[in-house]
């Protein structure tokens, strides 16, 4: 019987083609009603071919749990990716394990890896490698955006991957890290590491200045200098606090934003305010 049990345990290839199918198919077949979920059923295919290639039934049943609403942060949901495969090996091999568990993991840790996910992957990693692809970019080279490609291609590829096979290898006992007050503390963590991160990315990339005097007793003064002295760098961060009002306030998308901020620079290089 033990031997039976080795023979089924999922192979390094076969797990390498549970991640890889859904971590680069998640968003390739898009509904309301489902988001990520046709991908989750794709990738568990060959997990079923495998496991119930004669029992049509438990087939059945597999694909049609994976295939139910599902929506998460692509590159750290890798991790409940693990936590399911384990479960779905467990069950297969006939331990004691609920057919719900599963679909109950997905459900309860989408939202909490939706949170820390974002707050890593939206949050820190993607503005600093953007930052460096911008500097590189400055000038005119070419290797900004080779470099972004390439960067990310690997920091995405690689968090995934990580996150898949811990979770696969801790199974539910990541839970406890995840949910709770323990995931509320790290979302916090990387919320305002992120916004550390922002900050500092726009004070240093953004460049906003008025080329305006104004009058300063008997003489003229740049307006420039005197919102310096104020507060250095006040113009880029009114940019900064106008889009973030507008995105968060008015609901309105990157898009339109942008298209805001492209009408009053353009007002003012027209009245020669900058």
């Amino acid at each position: 019987m033990v031997e039976q049990k080795k023979e089924t345990i999922l192979t390094n290839k076969e797990l390498n083609q549970i991640w890889r199918r859904w971590g680069f198919t998640h968003l390739s077949s898009m509904s309301y009603e489902k988001i990520q979920g046709h991908s989750w059923a794709y990738a568990y295919l060959p997990f079923a071919r495998k496991h119930y290639k004669d029992e049509p039934e438990k087939k059945r049943r597999l694909l049609m749990c994976h295939s139910m609403f599902y929506n998460t942060e692509p590159q750290t949901g890798q991790l409940i990716n693990g936590i399911v495969a384990s479960l779905e090996e467990q069950i297969a091999m006939g331990e004691e394990v609920s057919e719900e568990m599963p679909v109950n993991i997905k459900t309860t840790l989408m939202g909490p890896l939706a949170g820390i996910g974002d707050s890593i992957i939206q949050g820190i990693i993607v503005p600093i490698l953007l930052s460096i692809a911008m500097s590189l970019a400055a000038g005119g080279s070419v290797f900004g955006p080779i470099f972004y490609i390439l960067a990310y291609g690997v920091v995405g590829v690689s968090i995934s991957y990580i996150a898949f096979r811990s979770g696969y290898r801790l199974g539910v006992s990541a839970i406890d890290t995840i949910v709770g007050e323990n995931s509320k503390r790290i979302t916090d963590a990387f919320n305002i590491l992120g916004v550390m991160v922002v900050g500092a990315l726009a004070a240093n990339t953004i460049v906003l200045k008025t080329t305006a005097h104004i009058p300063m007793g008997g003489k003229t003064a740049s307006l420039e200098s005197v919102l310096n002295g104020i507060f250095p760098g006040l113009l880029p961060l009114g940019m900064v606090m106008l889009g973030w009002w507008l995105v968060s306030s008015k609901q309105m998308s990157a898009t339109k934003v942008i298209l805001i901020m492209v009408v009053i620079i353009t007002i003012g290089c027209l009245i020669g305010l900058f």
